[in-house]
């Protein structure tokens, strides 16, 4: 493709949109509606491709939170049937009951493209080291197709809505694996972030004991289906290890939630370890894994000692991170603890914010040095935890406002949430905690009165697990 400059097209160049979940296809909605053309380029074989790989998860915010506003004014018309307001849905009943409907309007099948994988993004031309005309060049957006052929397409601005499904933290110390744990996962005896244990799985997990390593919401759902996999068949054990030292801290708001069946899985956890059907290892940090012939031999210090537990698979709940690399390229500015764009970092840093009840933000908050480039979505959050999808359809409403020149609207941003009942992201804490410490050394406190988070309309809410797919 020969290069240009962004005067040869303006506007008649496409956006990319890396990912087809729901921040990507509610992108998708946002910029047809603003009369711009949507590009989009998704890995899977399917939209909403790691929503499928949970979807046996049910969400714990009903369908009237999890659906995004243009995109529902985009199926209107096509005579699609909403599904009921107050019902939770599984994952797979997302993608099928409103990611492929959504897929099928005419404008975003023609956007769409499926099995395509981004591999790089850059400015046509020029590399990174390169600064003289390079906000007017356009976005070279490199693909990879699963036959293997390679093409590389200009568009006007990119949308980075891609997740962080494919890059779950490691078990290890210190942000890094541990010793062992590449052959571990290698050997089959750590599987992928929340299988299905009751279902597809069973077979795997019956009559065995089963490790969980994590907190937060997938670690919840995970122990959840593993004590009644463990009630109904004998021989199965479920043990639990988290670094932190306080349990009851691990169990979330519960009826201090404002969703519901979010505070009760806290709760129901709370009620599996204390009847003996998980048990709980706290203060545990993970230092190395050995396979041996009988399993696995999990090795990690705790204030008594180093202890090792023998199990025979072992279920990672430690959240995800994100895959930078295709950015090389582009001028990022990201915070440097969670990475996250440096505006929004300090409001999402789960070390001094908690309550889940992040400001509504948009372009401004999302800006990189590379004009007209963002991360939208679970991306978008870095490696912080707890992403809402009401948070995500509020950052790309606002970047296509910018994309369209309406700034005014752009700037407008507008978000409810819900009090979560904890003071901390990851199924820790009460607002019993004192207050902490900020990144400036000033006093901060989540748990102040609880006042509405009311900033304009609702555009929905969370779904059932710390790492949101986009």
């Amino acid at each position: 493709m020969t290069d240009t400059t962004m005067t040869d097209h303006g506007n008649e160049l496409p956006v990319a949109i890396i990912g087809a979940g729901p921040i990507g296809l509610a992108t998708a909605a946002n910029l047809i509606e603003r009369g711009l053309t949507p590009l989009v380029f998704e890995s899977g074989d399917h939209v909403g491709a790691a929503i499928r790989a949970w979807g046996h998860i049910r969400l714990f915010s009903p369908w009237r939170h999890n659906i995004d506003p243009a995109s529902r004014r985009l199926l209107e018309p096509t005579g699609w049937t909403e599904p009921r307001f107050t019902s939770l849905p599984y994952g797979a009943e997302l993608a099928e009951q409103y990611l492929e409907p959504l897929a099928a309007v005419p404008a975003i099948q023609a956007a769409l493209h499926l099995s395509s994988t981004v591999t790089a993004v850059s400015r046509a031309g020029m590399d990174k080291t390169h600064s003289r005309g390079r906000d007017g060049r356009p976005f070279l957006v490199r693909v990879a197709t699963a036959d293997g052929t390679v093409a590389d397409h200009q568009v006007r601005a990119v949308i980075d809505a891609s997740g962080t499904w494919a890059q779950p933290n490691p078990l290890g110390q210190a942000g890094l694996l541990a010793p062992g744990e590449a052959e571990a996962i290698a050997a089959g005896l750590i599987t992928g972030p929340l299988p299905d244990v009751t279902g597809a799985g069973r077979a795997r997990f019956t009559g065995r004991h089963v490790l969980v390593i994590g907190a937060g919401h997938s670690a919840a759902n995970t122990l959840l289906a593993l004590g009644q996999l463990a009630k109904n068949e004998p021989g199965t054990r479920v043990s639990w290890a988290v670094r932190g030292s306080d349990a009851s801290r691990l169990y979330g708001g519960g009826d201090l939630d404002g969703l519901p069946a979010r505070g009760q899985l806290g709760t129901r956890l709370r009620g599996l370890v204390e009847a003996g059907h998980i048990e709980l290892h706290t203060s545990f940090t993970t230092t190395s894994f050995t396979t041996t012939g009988e399993g696995l031999a999990v090795t990690g210090t705790t204030p008594g000692g180093d202890v090792t537990l023998d199990v025979d698979l072992l279920i990672p709940a430690t959240g995800f991170r994100p895959d930078l690399d295709i950015l090389r390229e582009i001028r990022l500015e990201l915070d440097p603890a969670v990475e996250a764009p440096r505006e929004l970092g300090p409001l999402i840093d789960p070390e001094f914010h908690s309550c889940g009840t992040v400001p509504a933000h948009g372009a401004k908050v999302l800006a990189h040095p590379e004009k007209d480039f963002y991360i939208a979505g679970m991306k978008s959050y870095g490696r912080a935890p707890t992403f809402l999808l009401a948070t995500g359809y509020e950052q790309v409403r606002s970047i296509v406002a910018a994309l369209a020149g309406d700034q005014e609207a752009a700037d407008q941003v507008q978000l409810e949430l819900p009090e979560t009942g904890v003071c901390s992201t990851d199924l820790g804490g009460s607002c019993d905690t004192p207050t902490g410490t900020g990144r400036d050394g000033s006093a901060v406190s989540c748990c102040a009165a609880p006042e509405p988070v009311l900033i304009g309309f609702p555009t929905g809410l969370v779904h059932g697990r710390s790492a949101t797919t986009d």
